[in-house]
């Protein structure tokens, strides 16, 4: 199970104990120090669509106009800590740690 995300990031944090504390093996993807590929980014965008983007992030809140204009794939490769977090791939591939990604992820 790969949970893509950033070690900072509390959701994640939680998110990676309530996982493993379920049996899960998990292997935290800190996307600022291996960020995402190009093929990652079309995948992940193919699935969650505008969704990806965190729009309440420090990191959106300090993008210019012209820089939120920018196309989802490209403001991801930019700026890695855009992506909502977590995205976890798992039993299914989820996108935050509310109830559904939770119990998609078999918790």
């Amino acid at each position: 199970m790969i949970l893509y995300g950033i070690p900072t990031c509390d959701t994640c944090r939680k998110a990676k104990k309530a996982l493993e504390a379920a049996g899960h093996q998990v292997t935290l993807r800190d996307v600022r120090a291996e960020p995402l590929s190009g093929d990652e980014i079309a995948e992940f965008v193919g699935i969650f669509g505008e969704r990806i983007v965190n729009r309440a992030s420090t990191t959106w809140r300090g993008l210019s106009e012209a820089e939120r204009a920018a196309p989802v794939p490209d403001l991801l490769a930019a700026h890695p800590t855009l992506m909502k977090r977590p995205l976890i791939r798992g039993a299914q591939l989820t996108l935050g740690w509310d109830k559904a990604a939770q119990a998609a992820q078999g918790l």
